[in-house]
């Protein structure tokens, strides 16, 4: 059986949709303006079924990145997948961005025995996990401030390849270890779902529609004004 399944990414300022068949990518449609989640995403969606001359009657399923990340992308992301659940009574799949961005780093193929995909946060924090060369998790997803002393552990074990937008705060710190390879610029995207959220439809592992909800890992930021209260 052919299985189409739509993908959808905004957990980081990028917006980017993908369609794969059976875990392949047929197409992806993405840009990295920032702040476009909103007025792109079902543009881009639209668009790419289309390019490929594909109903949306025709899909099985619609997967989304859900976390962590950028609490406002992630919520436009999961309440565009579940209109498309409702409207085409299909399922929806949740995986997780972390993971998926270790699917993208690991076919570049510079054979490290382990991966940490990094979310950008807030200073010198990121979000991130730690994977090994078979893309096992060995460690849960979790904020993390560098510092000199940043995974230096791991790298007794072996080379260390470090990605994603949060991967550019261990640049200065790690440059000169030839344990460590940083790439930046392998970002979250549509087209690393489709593998993980395959495997997902394949166990039946879907999330409840009416109750599912991205994982934040952290509460939205808020500022607290400094005014102080008029005294009555």
């Amino acid at each position: 059986m052919s299985i189409l399944i739509l993908s959808i990414e905004t957990a980081t300022p990028i917006c980017s949709v993908a369609v794969h068949r059976n875990g392949k990518l047929l197409g992806v449609k993405e840009t990295e303006v920032e702040k476009s989640h909103a007025k792109l995403l079902t543009i881009y969606i639209e668009e790419l079924l289309t390019e490929l001359d594909i109903q949306k009657s025709q899909l099985h399923a619609v997967a989304v990145s859900m976390g962590p990340g950028s609490y406002t992308g992630l919520r436009i992301g999961a309440s565009t997948a579940k209109g498309f659940a409702y409207a085409l009574d299909i399922p929806v799949i949740g995986v997780d961005t972390l993971s998926a961005l270790a699917v993208g780093a690991s076919q570049l193929s510079l054979n490290c025995d382990f991966i940490i995909p990094m979310i950008d946060a807030r200073r010198m924090e990121v979000y991130h996990a730690i994977f090994d060369s078979a893309l096992n998790p060995i460690d849960a997803v979790s904020p993390h401030v560098f510092d000199d002393k940043s995974f230096v552990e791991l790298f007794e074990r072996g080379k260390v390849l470090m990605c994603g937008d949060g991967a550019i705060k261990a640049k200065g710190l790690f440059e000169r270890n030839a344990k460590v390879i940083v790439k930046e610029n392998v970002l979250p995207s549509a087209k690393w779902i489709g593998e993980l959220a395959f495997r997902k439809f394949e166990a039946k592992e879907f999330e409840d529609v009416a109750y599912f909800e991205p994982f934040y890992l952290k509460d939205a930021h808020t500022t607290v004004s400094k005014k102080q209260p008029l005294k009555i």
